[in-house]
């Protein structure tokens, strides 16, 4: 969760999506709402430790929203919320400009 300590908006976006996995939930979620174990296959080598840790992060930050059903054994969906969306919005983005950068895109250069 950011702690209000920044001069500028990119800060405070890292803090966010800093870590190995949440851009990888993020770009998961983004389709659609997932339960926990179809999120954790669909981001290889995460630990449910780490996936959960980061899904309470993502959630305290207000990016992911979790949905409890009331069914025997319990569902629980995670699913991004409209900030979220927001935020993979700008994620797309900077892929497209890495994806630009590994290719060598000449139309890039100062």
């Amino acid at each position: 969760m950011t702690d209000g300590s920044h001069v500028c908006g990119v800060g405070a976006a890292i803090d966010v999506v800093q870590g190995k996995w949440k851009t990888f939930i993020l770009w998961t979620l983004a389709e659609r709402p997932r339960r926990f174990g179809e999120t954790r296959r669909l981001v290889p080598g995460i630990s449910e430790k780490v996936l959960t840790e980061q899904l309470r992060e993502l959630e305290a930050d207000g990016v992911v929203h979790r949905e409890v059903y009331d069914e025997s054994p319990p569902r629980v969906e995670y699913s991004l919320t409209a900030k979220g969306l927001t935020l993979f919005a700008a994620l797309d983005l900077l892929d497209a400009w890495g994806r630009r950068h590994l290719e060598g895109d000449r139309t890039m250069a100062g």
